[in-house]
């Protein structure tokens, strides 16, 4: 008989929650078989583990559902894997080129909080000597 999962057993294995799984489900990456009475219980085989799988590493890579979706569909197909391969690249090398630029943006904050940084602290020295100067005027006046 074939491995099967159910849906706490899945959630516990990837530490994610069923209702993800069932999000998942209703966004077509997974399709369980149903048993028990009407169906309620979701039976997990070892391809829709893997799916899940993939679709868990797809949202680490930061693809979109719907392109996670076509990588694993296009993979369960018995087309050309060489077209396959190829659109898998492209889907690759556009996200490279997102996160490159996420990565520039975020560079670019990082160095505009720490030009607000140092200016803030630039100010709050100031107004520390500021601060001392009316003591040590108040109480030079005062020694007099």
């Amino acid at each position: 008989m074939a491995t099967t999962y159910t849906i706490a057993e899945l959630a516990r294995e990837f530490d994610i929650t069923a209702r993800a799984i069932r999000f998942y489900e209703d966004q077509g990456l997974l399709s369980p078989k149903r048993e028990g009475v009407g169906g309620r219980n979701r039976v997990y085989s070892a391809r829709e583990r893997t799916r899940l799988k993939l679709t868990l590493r797809g949202k680490r890579l930061g693809l979109t559902l719907s392109e996670i979706k076509s990588i694993v569909d296009m993979y369960e197909s018995p087309k050309d894997t060489v077209a396959q391969i190829n659109r898998f690249l492209g889907v690759l090398a556009h996200q490279r080129e997102t996160l490159e630029q996420q990565r520039a943006d975020i560079e670019m904050a990082l160095e505009e909080i720490s030009a607000h940084e140092e200016e803030c602290r630039r100010l709050l020295g100031e107004e520390d000597a500021l601060d001392a100067a009316p003591k040590e005027l108040h109480g030079a006046s005062s020694a007099a």
